[in-house]
């Protein structure tokens, strides 16, 4: 491995999926040997990425007896668990800080920048050597790559956006849970009528640390609407575009016509988890894997969780829902020894329940003992039918409510996906934080003026670069 001193750096698809961070940074430089206190009695020690802060000790025991497994396999790796959640706000901080594992994650979005700016371990001869190498998608796996097509970013997940949506609610409501919106008209009528008789949001929206951004984005791709355009190395922001407007308005008048989106207009990505699985929020968009950070950390309770497609625009050929993913990583730092343990764990813990029906059945049978989500919806990493085939070798130890995600699992492989802006990603999200805030707390909010400056804001940044 080569590492060198670098002075600049700084969001869980089938599609290209890009994207560079917005904040500056310092990393210091690694001499890539390996020292005393990387090997203890002959083993290599890499710390690795466990599972949010907060989750339940049901959970946190589950991924410990999965570490064990993977010692007994490799006696001669010990591996520290560490607690992570990739934030935005945070991110930065971390890297500088050299806090972060040894392998670690970041959202697609982050790839390219961090191998840009040489913050992440080259993993092309390790990734190579693994057996289903060849078998990526590649548009996937071109956002843990460099230009040059070498591999620094193993992608492990991939999702699209749906609506999250709570069946106890809609009962509640009048509403019929096994029916849940299929356009934004019905979005609206069934939020205000949730709203209306149970006093709760009938429809919530993420506004801040990047979400804001990341949804509204999310809305007016399901409207036709883009948020940037590439010509070359050129790229132009579009932020302010008519589908964006469009989707603007519709929270408007959700929110101050209606009164249906409830009082909270600060809500990231945990707190709004938090609030659904209490039962505060009717419908939110989010994820189509979120249900497990739902039971691990907020324990909603599995009779309350429905999962539809997101509503797209009929009349548009361009519609789409927001696809993303993560990718597993290795810092710049470790030493070849620590590369190759690193990607030993990267390979046992996300990648051969994916192409291995014996690593599959393990993984699921841990989890499940472990009263674990096992089944959660997501998007191939390699190709459906391999995806498809995965599924069915756990199938006997499904503990997810399908039956109740059914809109979105016999639904999503027909809607188009569309990859996340290409170009400052987060910082394009940041941006447009304060314009969802401002419409949903000043009804006199102006949206042409808000769009108007964003784009601008937005356009600068994308040519600082």
């Amino acid at each position: 491995m080569r590492t060198t001193c670098i002075r600049h750096a700084r969001r869980t698809a089938t599609t290209t999926v890009t994207g560079v961070l917005a904040l500056s940074l310092l990393a210091a430089c690694g001499s890539g040997k390996s020292t005393g206190s990387e090997r203890s009695s002959g083993k290599v020690k890499i710390s690795v990425v466990s599972l949010k802060p907060g989750s339940e000790k049901a959970a946190v025991d589950t991924f410990n007896a999965q570490v064990k497994q993977f010692e007994q396999e490799n006696p001669n790796i010990e591996v520290t668990p560490k607690e992570y959640e990739w934030k935005a706000t945070t991110f930065a901080a971390q890297l500088a800080g050299n806090t972060l594992p040894t392998e670690f994650t970041v959202p697609f979005t982050d790839g390219k920048t961090l191998i840009e700016r040489k913050q992440l371990a080259n993993l092309s001869s390790e990734v190579k050597a693994l057996p289903y190498a060849a078998t990526f998608n590649p548009k996937v796996l071109s956002a843990g790559q460099a230009t040059n097509g070498d591999i620094y970013g193993i992608p492990w997940a991939a999702y699209g956006i749906g609506l999250q949506y709570n069946r106890t609610l809609f009962t509640k409501a009048g509403l019929d849970p096994d029916k849940p919106p299929a356009s934004w008209g019905e979005v609206r009528s069934d939020a205000k009528q949730i709203a209306a008789r149970t006093g709760q949001a009938g429809y919530a929206q993420m506004t801040q640390s990047g979400t804001g951004g990341w949804m509204l984005t999310t809305l007016s791709y399901a409207l036709g609407g883009r948020m940037e355009q590439a010509d070359g190395n050129k790229v132009t922001a579009t932020v302010n575009n008519p589908q964006t407007k469009q989707a603007l308005q519709k929270l408007h008048d959700m929110r101050w016509d209606d009164n249906s989106m409830g009082s909270n207009f600060l809500y990231d990505w945990g707190g709004m988890n938090q609030a659904f699985a209490a039962g505060k929020v009717g419908m939110y968009m989010g994820g189509s894997d979120v249900y497990t950070s739902l039971v691990q950390q907020n324990k909603i309770n599995p009779a309350d969780y429905g999962l539809a497609v997101l509503p797209l625009d009929s009349s548009s050929t361009e519609a789409g829902i927001l696809g993303g993913g993560s990718l597993a990583v290795v810092s710049a730092k470790a030493s070849q020894a620590q590369k190759d343990a690193a990607v030993k764990w990267i390979d046992f813990y996300y990648m051969r329940k994916l192409t291995k029906q014996d690593a599959a059945v393990l993984d699921a049978k841990t989890l499940a003992q472990g009263k674990q989500p096992v089944g959660t919806p997501s998007l191939p990493i390699f190709d459906k039918a391999t995806l498809d085939k995965s599924n069915e070798w756990i199938k006997s130890y499904v503990n997810v409510p399908l039956k109740q995600m059914t809109s979105f699992t016999s639904g999503v492989f027909s809607q188009n996906l569309v990859a996340e802006p290409a170009a400052q990603t987060q910082a394009l999200y940041g941006a447009l934080d304060p314009v969802v805030q401002a419409v949903l707390t000043d009804r006199n909010a102006d949206i042409d003026s808000l769009l108007s400056k964003a784009d601008s804001d937005v356009q600068t940044i994308l040519d600082r670069g």
